[in-house]
């Protein structure tokens, strides 16, 4: 069956989302998007991402009305929901603490910071329930919290003589899978902020497959509609 457009766009989305999650590195994500984009039947598209599942899912259909898969840090949400929690709480006087990296979310987590700081990163963090309960209370100090665009985050906690709220928030819509967090507790004095971000290393890793992508596109456009370069050759008398 021809393959169409939308179908191709499909495929080429898939292959985004693997470059991001670090399944795909760069030089297959080229020949594959590639091979992709010239594709004219879906015999010729679904071998690109048989081996290749869609974040938290299977990998939709070719010929599936279903919608693109979120990005990144949205990945396989349900197994890195579950297990014993690796810390439950964080504690800083005249001094600082750090949650970052490969870490498990206790159901509830209560931060306490006072004439000091503090950094909860829940980016690449495991959760020990689907709903979580983060706890920030700063006396003249401050909390920094990092979560995925993708992950459910309510704050609702209240700034005395100090802030409370969230700040930077990159693109990205909480994908129905991800686990619940809401975040609360009050900054006397003080600050908490909760920023929506993604990686430097998967910034970065979008980045490079957005320039691939382009770039495949421009040789696409340049090889013409037949595979022959635009404006194509001569006839011969």
């Amino acid at each position: 069956m021809r393959a169409s457009d939308a179908e191709r766009e499909r495929i080429a989305e898939l292959l985004r989302e693997a470059v991001a999650e670090g399944r795909l590195d760069m030089d297959e994500f080229d020949q594959r998007l590639e091979t992709a984009y010239k594709a004219r039947t879906h015999g010729e598209l679904e071998p690109l991402v048989q081996d290749l599942p869609a974040p938290g899912s299977v990998v939709a259909p070719v010929g599936s009305s279903a919608p693109a898969p979120l990005r990144g840090s949205a990945a396989n949400w349900p197994a890195r929901i579950g297990g014993n929690a690796t810390s439950k709480g964080a504690f800083a006087l005249w001094g600082a603490f750090n949650r970052r990296g490969r870490w498990t979310v206790g159901r509830t987590f209560t931060a306490f910071a006072m004439w000091g700081g503090g950094e909860i990163d829940l980016r690449e963090a495991n959760f020990e329930d689907r709903e979580t309960v983060i706890r920030c209370i700063t006396v003249m100090g401050g909390i920094q919290v990092t979560a995925p665009p993708e992950l459910n985050v309510d704050v609702r906690g209240v700034g005395i003589m100090g802030g409370f709220g969230e700040g930077s928030n990159e693109d990205g819509e909480p994908a129905p899978d991800a686990p619940y967090v809401r975040i609360t507790g009050f900054a006397l004095m003080g600050g908490v902020g909760v920023d929506r971000k993604r990686t430097k290393a998967e910034r970065r890793r979008l980045k490079e497959a957005k320039e691939a992508e382009r770039e495949a596109r421009r040789r696409r456009e340049l090889e013409g509609p037949d595979g022959g370069a635009a404006g194509g050759g001569r006839k011969e008398l």
